[in-house]
């Protein structure tokens, strides 16, 4: 069933060493090719993903979360890709279940699949997600349904998985550098009318896994509701 289609991963990175091999390792056999992006790290990472046979590009600056996915995406449309998953390489999020997003997919039920952490207060907290950024999380998510008409149960995710006709037609690389990226993306996706799906994935918060301060999450939040009003005074400027 995937023969017909080219399926890449895409791992926009920062200081990764510690954790890509396991991320590596996870990754179902039918993903086509990895491009990992080194947000100029000051480990091994670039020089580790290439031992592990990925395709690697690095930044000479730090361009920031936003600025990592805007390379990682372009490289993956200009390999060829046509199913183009982004997964963190701090092995946060599950990298076994890429196969059940590429599968959605493939089998035409979304067009953009995203994988929710966000399933019980209980189970979420229990993976380890510090309280002050669910309590975050779950605001923010329902502002950001409020304002778009969806009912998204996350967000905020970093797993998500995009076709190559979503990613060429909006217009992501005038978005932000910095995480409010992320949102940006959601909006113009909603804007331009493509269908969204969601995957349940296990939350896993460990020492390993990268994660933003208090006071950058706090700027994050109030970019995304700036970004959720602008789209609700102005959706135009959101479609292609």
């Amino acid at each position: 069933m995937y023969k017909s289609k080219k399926i890449i991963v895409v791992l926009p990175a920062y200081n990764a060493a510690s954790t890509l091999e396991r991320t590596i390792n996870d990754l179902p056999e039918m993903v086509d090719q990895i491009i990992l992006v080194d947000d100029k790290s000051n480990d091994e990472t670039a020089a580790l993903a290439r031992s592990l046979g990925l395709m690697v590009y690095e930044h000479d600056k730090n361009k920031g979360y936003g600025g990592n996915q805007k390379t990682c995406y372009r490289l993956a449309l200009e390999q060829g890709g046509d199913i183009i998953v982004m997964i963190h390489p701090d092995y946060q999020y599950d990298p076994k279940l890429v196969k059940y997003f590429a599968e959605f997919i493939v089998d035409d039920y979304f067009d953009v699949v995203l994988g929710t952490r966000i399933r019980s207060r209980r189970e979420t907290l229990a993976g380890g997600m510090p309280r002050y950024k669910y309590i975050s999380n779950r605001v923010l998510t329902i502002f950001e349904n409020l304002i778009s008409g969806h009912n998204l149960s996350e967000w905020h995710t970093g797993m998500r998985a995009y076709t190559k006709e979503v990613l060429e037609h909006i217009n992501f690389q005038k978005n932000s550098d910095d995480f409010v990226f992320d949102s940006q993306v959601l909006f113009q996706v909603i804007a331009n009318k493509y269908r969204i799906g969601e995957i349940p994935v296990p939350v896993r918060y460990f020492k390993e896994a990268s994660s933003i301060n208090f006071r950058r999450s706090l700027k994050y939040g109030l970019g995304t509701v700036g970004v959720a009003l602008k789209y609700f005074f102005s959706p135009k400027s959101f479609r292609s």
